[in-house]
């Protein structure tokens, strides 16, 4: 990455577009105004990744980083820090949209991934004054480049045409405007992370970072993924899967009501009450509460708080020093034995089992 103020270090075009196969090349967009948290969290917990993966697998991919801009000069974050590009536009001339003279080609820096920051209030000035990157934005995603956005960065991809007639969400604050500005795009104001092929919008920086885990996994693997989840823990709310809204996706459903008591089930795991007072508290009758949720989730309401509460408890015995009872407690048994029991019947394994073996291949060298 590049350093901030005067730490920069200046390499030729061609140096930064050698391809090496055992690299993963990671752009990091900047302009003025620019929230500079979302590169430096990100940035980090790549950083992490990587270091992991690389510790027990020599072979996993090399990180390599890069700030790029427009133009070639310092850009300005909205808290005053001061950052230099490492790679620039100035010198790639682009004709009808995404298309490159054929002269500049070579020089034109392509990564595996593309982080668009959030800007400070109004972005509509700045996305003026780029235009050029949001033709390199479209340019690149043709050519492979997965784009990842967050915030009022997601202008950016929405400037571009990209999120035309697909999926994209962003900072609650600026729903409204976005809606105006770009009706071809489908909002999703309810998810904090949409997923369309290669384009990923993120709501808000914890938002980011639990994509970031998402990619850290793919890349580095569940071991490296989880490595980071501990270490920036207050960061990441919950995983990437569970509030995204992935395109083409069957796990996803329209009853408000039997979502809103997913969400009571998930903030509630430590609760004894029973799905019956549960459903009373949302005013249905248990056979209505029992027919929409089977309707909705595809499963008995009954099974699904019973696999909530067993992978939390998977996800406790893997990542806390609690002992067994207190996990058993936290998932809402008040019973070690019964805990045991659900362990056995559904993965064969004690929970004292289970948290040998998965660290064992936390922890254990390769």
């Amino acid at each position: 990455m590049a350093k901030i103020m005067n730490l920069i270090k200046y390499m030729s075009i061609d140096e930064k577009n050698s391809v090496k196969t055992n690299q993963l090349k990671v752009g990091l967009v900047i302009y003025q105004q620019i929230l500079a948290t979302g590169l430096t969290l990100p940035l980090e917990m790549l950083l992490a990744g990587e270091a992991f993966g690389r510790r027990y697998d020599k072979s996993a991919l090399k990180l390599t980083t890069h700030l790029i801009s427009q133009e070639n000069k310092a850009v300005t974050s909205r808290a005053g820090i001061q950052l230099l590009p490492d790679i620039t536009l100035e010198n790639i001339t682009f004709n009808h949209g995404s298309k490159i003279e054929s002269s500049t080609i070579n020089e034109v820096y392509r990564p595996d991934i593309i982080l668009i920051p959030s800007l400070w209030r109004n972005p509509r000035p700045i996305l003026k004054q780029h235009q050029k990157l949001i033709s390199w934005l479209n340019y690149c995603w043709q050519h492979g480049s997965t784009l990842l956005a967050v915030g009022t960065g997601v202008c950016f991809l929405a400037e571009s045409g990209l999120l035309d007639y697909h999926s994209a969400t962003t900072h609650w604050h600026y729903v409204e405007q976005f809606k105006r500005d770009y009706p071809k795009v489908e909002i999703k104001p309810d998810f904090f992370i949409t997923q369309s092929e290669r384009i990923y919008c993120a709501a808000s920086l914890n938002a980011l970072a639990d994509i970031i885990v998402h990619l850290i996994s793919q890349t580095y693997g569940q071991a490296a993924a989880q490595n980071v989840e501990r270490n920036f823990s207050h960061e990441i709310r919950k995983p990437y899967e569970e509030q995204r809204y992935l395109e083409g996706a069957v796990d996803r459903h329209a009853d408000e009501l039997i979502a809103q008591i997913q969400f009571w089930l998930h903030t509630n795991l430590s609760s004894t009450i029973s799905l019956l007072q549960v459903a009373k508290q949302f005013n249905l009758s248990q056979r209505s509460f029992s027919r929409r949720f089977k309707k909705a989730t595809g499963i008995r309401a009954t099974e699904y708080w019973q696999q909530l509460r067993i992978e939390t408890a998977k996800d406790l015995l893997a990542s806390s020093n609690l002992s067994i009872q207190e996990i058993a407690y936290h998932v809402g048994y008040q019973d070690q034995g019964h805990l045991t029991r659900l362990f056995k019947k559904n993965l064969s394994l004690t929970p004292k089992d289970y948290r040998a073996m998965v660290r064992k291949k936390l922890f254990s060298q390769k």
